[in-house]
């Protein structure tokens, strides 16, 4: 049996599962309480460190683990910075979610040593530089300037890192981060489901991992939303994310609870809501290596699609969008064909505050040398290159309470895709949440496969069987 929780793998455990997990609201309990959290941490789980069974095909997530953790715990004296972008998946960006806040996390010899919260848009407020935004921004929502709480419009986390750190230099911040971490906030709801619903005293809300993420939102925006109300009082109304906080630490930090801590922690790595990006290109190898990178595959030579939506000033509409996946690759006439059926459904009941009629910047990547035939259900489709594939891109809008809004995209594959041994690897955009998937086969004999599935990570198809990466 292997020890998974050891010592020198306490602290990075602890990072990942609460800090990182619970975003921002973990963020401010472990400020405070940094002694208290990491030494009940250490005793929990060295006492344990024996328990937990590992199943054969996460002993290589395990060795990136260790390694991961004996690079950034090293008795070196050395200080580690990390900048970890907040993302809000209710208002789905390529990257993840609204970059609403960041943090700087800095540890030494093991420990974290000081942590600093922002709202992106105080870092924004410092950026003087005229950066042109993306097209879609301009065209849509006539936003014209770069910054970064924007920086994330990459399907691709790596680039989106490097970008965020661009912005954050822009700004005149000084510190030279040894990595980025992007978590989004469907974390949140995910780690209420560990520990169960949560209400708080002196709060009406019971926060749950199917709408807590929504709630704590509404409990700490609406009634702040007007210019007349206090900066003073706008800074205190999220004190009840450190009270959640506390008790979520205090609830999910049990015996019986390490198996769970340690799927939790598993999961959002592969279904990227958590995403890890290093400077050094030996740890960046390694995260790669096990698919926490958030990347889009360069090197896939077969058979492929991601889907990447942009919330066009849809404001938290995500939060209400279904959608479901229909991919047929047809080899039977003279030239294959590719056809995405990606349908839309608001299932919003009503425009308010925060929920609108969904607009939708969409980004269909296809194997490199795809040739665009027709479209159904978007606007304005163009063809253009990016990460060694052809994409087609456009808008498509749904009201409130629509739920038939099939986008529809055919076009001819390159001939080096066959029927023969094929495979189709189809990538998850990070924050978009669970996808009902069907693939469909059409080989040149006239036989037809089918293949249903979720998308919850990325899926590696073959005619026969359907594999989820690892």
């Amino acid at each position: 049996m292997l020890s998974f929780f050891t010592r020198k793998r306490i602290i990075i455990i602890a990072i990942l599962t609460f800090v990182l997990g619970g975003g921002f609201f973990l963020f401010s309990y472990a400020q405070t309480h940094k002694t208290e959290f990491a030494a009940n941490s250490f005793n929990l789980f060295q006492k344990v460190s024996q328990l937990l069974p590992i199943a054969p095909d996460t002993k290589k997530e395990i060795d990136v683990v260790n390694k991961l953790v004996e690079a950034i715990t090293k008795q070196d004296d050395q200080t580690h910075t990390f900048l970890i972008l907040l993302q809000n998946s209710d208002e789905l960006r390529p990257g993840g979610g609204f970059l609403g806040q960041y943090a700087i996390v800095k540890t030494k010899n093991g420990e974290v040593t000081s942590t600093l919260v922002e709202d992106a848009n105080l870092l924004d407020q410092r950026i003087t530089a005229d950066i042109p935004t993306p097209y879609p921004f301009d065209r849509k929502i006539q936003l014209k300037k770069w910054k970064f709480r924007d920086s994330n419009f990459s399907p691709d986390f790596p680039t989106n890192a490097e970008k965020a750190q661009y912005f954050y230099r822009l700004a005149g911040g000084r510190e030279a981060f040894d990595g980025v971490i992007a978590v989004n906030s469907l974390t949140f709801n995910n780690i209420l489901a560990l520990t169960g619903p949560i209400q708080i005293p002196g709060d009406s809300n019971v926060y749950t991992s199917t709408d807590g993420a929504y709630k704590l939102e509404d409990r700490v925006e609406r009634a702040y939303l007007g210019e007349d109300v206090p900066a003073e009082l706008k800074q205190a109304r999220k004190s009840i994310m450190k009270k959640i906080a506390a008790e979520i630490m205090k609830r999910a930090v049990t015996v019986s609870n390490i198996p769970k801590l340690a799927e939790f922690v598993q999961t959002e790595l592969r279904n990227k809501d958590v995403m890890l990006y290093f400077k050094d290109p030996a740890l960046q190898s390694l995260v790669e290596s096990v698919h926490w990178d958030g990347s889009v595959s360069k090197d896939w030579n077969n058979d492929y699609l991601m889907l990447v939506d942009a919330n066009m000033g849809a404001l938290k509409t995500d939060f209400y969008i279904k959608r479901s996946l229909e991919y047929t690759a047809d080899f039977t006439g003279e030239k294959p064909t590719g056809t995405v059926v990606y349908t839309y459904q608001n299932t919003a009941p009503h425009g308010d505050w925060r929920t609108s009629d969904y607009h939708t910047y969409l980004r269909a990547y296809v194997p490199q040398g795809s040739v665009f035939l027709t479209r159904s259900m978007i606007n304005a489709v163009t063809t253009k290159t990016a990460f060694n594939k052809t994409y087609f891109d456009g808008f498509v809008d749904v009201e409130i309470g629509q739920s038939d809004v099939h986008t529809t995209l055919t076009y001819e594959l390159p001939d080096t895709i066959t029927s023969e041994n094929y495979h189709l690897l189809i990538q998850k955009q990070s924050g978009v949440g669970t996808i009902p998937v069907t693939v469909h086969l059409k080989t040149k004999d006239g036989k037809t496969y089918d293949q249903t599935t979720e998308l919850k990570k990325d899926l590696n198809f073959s005619i026969q069987t359907v594999e989820e990466k690892k």
